[in-house]
């Protein structure tokens, strides 16, 4: 049977690439895909739909591994907990409720947690139950 070792440098390896992906779409820095494209507007060039493909793919991937790993419940109470945290951040004042650009950070980074639990749900949940998948046994 196959191992698969799963630990907390595979959960940040797929953070980091979840930030990647969110932050390239957009960002308020002004330095992401979306800028970029109104920027330029009307002249897409090859690179620019490259780059915008490349994008979707990653969504894609990483929004089905999500959906499939969660499922709307667990998507919900992700969203739920980490709202909960967001607002506990914003009730103590930590940042204030005006400050569009920090809100819009947080919530990215929110994005990016629950797009990685997503992707990682299947190894953690294995971890800490035993169970195994059935796309992970062998043949």
């Amino acid at each position: 049977m196959k191992t698969n070792q799963f630990s907390a440098t595979n959960f940040f390896i797929r953070l980091a690439i979840a930030t990647v992906l969110v932050f390239a779409s957009y960002n308020p820095a002004g330095l992401s895909y979306y800028h970029w494209v109104v920027t330029k507007t009307p002249d897409i060039t090859p690179l620019m739909a490259l780059a915008g493909l490349i994008l979707i793919i990653g969504w894609v991937i990483y929004i089905r591994a999500t959906l499939r790993s969660l499922g709307a419940i667990g998507i919900a109470l992700a969203i739920a907990f980490f709202g909960t945290i967001f607002w506990m951040i914003v009730d103590w004042g930590l940042v204030p409720a005006d400050n569009i650009d920090a809100i819009t950070y947080i919530i990215q980074c929110i994005l990016c947690f629950i797009m990685t639990t997503g992707m990682s749900w299947s190894h953690i949940r294995r971890r800490m139950s035993g169970q195994v998948d059935a796309d992970d046994v062998d043949q």
